[in-house]
């Protein structure tokens, strides 16, 4: 375990990738993961989504850096009921590794830590493919129906 700077959140290391908390030097380099991974969608503005993450629970916003550029996240969140996973993003280079599943660990770490008792998450139809790695960290297919309602229209392009 690394020690962490000034109070924050214990890092964990994995050869010379680290995870660590979110910090705000990673914003642009965040952005530019997500958005070569494809998790960015017009109705979603990531830069708004990392303000409202540091908000709220931002011990759980893990980025691994590797000489200081960031090359995986996952924002995780728990409200009493479950927790939920978001954005986990390994750069393309950098997949197959162990890296997402180092990230997951963290995660999973940190919300169990909190009492949390399951993790949910979804994966967009159209990222299918990423369902095989979460089956392998044990997650299943849940036989429920998932709803959502947009209280905040972050595209400019799209009517509200």
């Amino acid at each position: 375990m690394i020690q962490p700077p000034d109070g924050q959140a214990p890092a964990s290391a994995v050869g010379a990738v680290i995870v660590r908390n979110f910090e705000e030097s990673d914003r642009d380099a965040v952005i530019r993961l997500w958005k070569d991974c494809g998790l960015v969608v017009p109705w979603n503005d990531p830069a708004r989504d990392i303000g409202r993450k540091l908000a709220f629970q931002k011990d759980l916003f893990l980025v691994a850096v590797e000489n200081g550029v960031p090359i995986g996240t996952v924002m995780a969140g728990y409200e009493g009921h479950r927790g939920w996973i978001n954005y986990l993003a390994v750069a393309s280079d950098r997949r197959k590794k162990g890296l997402g599943r180092r990230l997951m660990d963290e995660a999973e770490k940190r919300l169990r830590a909190l009492g949390c008792p399951k993790i949910s998450l979804q994966i967009r139809k159209t990222n299918a493919e990423v369902a095989g790695f979460y089956g392998k960290l044990g997650f299943a297919v849940d036989d429920v129906l998932s709803m959502g309602k947009r209280l905040e229209n972050d595209s400019p392009a799209r009517p509200k």
